[in-house]
């Protein structure tokens, strides 16, 4: 990415820059981060994004030791049995394989694994600089068809949510699809000159209400960041980035020290909000300069 105009990934930290937050300290009460999602209590919003190609079974430990989510992407069945074997309360976020029995394999697994929720990956479905599908790894990938997603949808009676929607008309769409939820997602920069996650949130929140969980993936460096994500509409963020050097150095402990951290970071904004909870997080606290 030469141009920085077109670096989706310095345009989402300028714009989570922009936004500011307004102080309501009389009356705040100390607050609580727990995160009720899919059925189970989490310790914070802030889960892990769907990595690949690093210790997931690291990553998935220090997780659970911070009493996060876990959504895990790339990877073969057995990783994910061993993720899965960590106790983490995982997401299986599927590449979008032009061999739909590779997708549906995928899925299956998972449900009968153990894990709370599958998606898929539709963002990496085409390559960052040309029109012809994407190859990870040597595997090809296509855009699923939304007859080919209804089928994935139908296929699994766990949670479903789309990595990738990164526009009203898509969220809508997903609604339309019986998705759990959408991933608001520009794959760290994969696509070009890409309106932050972040800003879409308000007005995709006031389309669907509450008929889908909106996860913000990308750019969340601090918890003062997933702070302005929950207040802008989303249930939940993942953090990517600044899990990878810890988990290299530290491994899971590493892990739990990032997550906590932020989640300590989230709490303190909560305070100074006067958000006795996530629910109590008003939108109206943030300003955009």
């Amino acid at each position: 990415m030469n141009n920085p105009a077109e670096d989706s990934i310095r345009i989402a930290r300028a714009y989570m820059d922009s936004l500011q937050v307004e102080s309501r300290l009389l009356g705040a009460e100390e607050p609580s981060s727990a995160f009720e999602f899919l059925g189970e209590t989490f310790s914070t919003p802030i889960m892990t994004a769907a990595l690949s190609h690093i210790d997931l079974k690291g990553m998935a430990e220090g997780a659970v030791l911070a009493g996060a989510a876990v959504s895990v992407g790339m990877g073969d069945n057995e990783t994910l049995k061993g993720v899965l074997g960590t106790g983490a309360m995982v997401m299986k976020i599927v590449k979008p394989y032009a061999n739909r029995d590779d997708i549906l394999d995928r899925i299956r697994f998972a449900e009968a694994n153990g894990a709370i929720a599958v998606g898929i990956d539709i963002e990496h479905s085409i390559h960052a600089d040309d029109p012809e599908p994407d190859n990870v790894f040597g595997l090809q990938m296509k855009l699923p068809s939304l007859g080919e997603l209804r089928e994935f949808i139908r296929s699994t009676k766990l949670p479903f949510f789309i990595k990738g929607a990164l526009s009203l008309q898509d969220a809508v769409r997903c609604v339309e699809l019986g998705c759990a939820g959408v991933i608001l997602s520009h794959h760290n920069g994969i696509m070009r000159c890409a309106v932050p996650p972040v800003r879409l949130l308000p007005k995709i929140r006031e389309a669907v209400g509450h008929k889908l969980i909106l996860i913000a993936d990308g750019g969340m460096e601090s918890g003062f960041d997933a702070f302005k994500a929950l207040a802008l509409g989303a249930d939940a963020v993942t953090v990517g980035r600044p899990l990878m050097e810890p988990l290299k150095e530290k491994g899971a402990a590493g892990v739990r020290d990032v997550l906590e951290s932020m989640t300590k970071q989230l709490q303190v904004m909560m305070y100074r909000t006067a958000s006795k909870d996530l629910k109590h997080i008003d939108p109206s606290v943030i300003w955009e300069r």
